[in-house]
């Protein structure tokens, strides 16, 4: 058993990064998640102009020209870390600490089942 399990995050491959290259064609590569994306952009930045790493909704949100790949990095991980922190309160009537409104316990999925009936 590990001490330490990182979540797991998948996106259905519309995370790309794009290698730009003033010498070569530019290449974009689909990514299934951002730890992956990162590791393309540290694997390749220095091969090439540019790497940017471009969300689902097509927005550029790393770009090496403006910044190091290890701090931008750095601040998604703390960001990831933020939200997951921020949870809306929830009270549980059975008291359960940890049940949430996106991630209900056991016995509040069966009364929600039960309320859809």
């Amino acid at each position: 058993m590990t001490n330490h399990i990182e979540p797991t995050e998948e996106y259905d491959g519309r995370i790309r990064v794009k290698l730009l290259d003033d010498h070569a064609d530019t290449r974009v590569i689909p990514c299934s998640s951002y730890t992956e994306a990162i590791t393309l952009v540290k694997e390749h930045q220095h091969e090439v102009t540019t790497a940017k790493i471009i969300d689902r909704e097509q927005e550029v949100v790393f770009s090496s020209a403006d910044m190091d790949i290890d701090v931008w990095e750095s601040i998604w991980k703390n960001e990831k870390r933020r939200q997951s922190v921020n949870v809306e309160d929830r009270d549980c009537p059975y008291d359960n600490i940890s049940c949430f409104f996106d991630d209900l316990c056991v016995q509040c999925k069966m009364d929600k089942l039960q309320d859809e009936f």
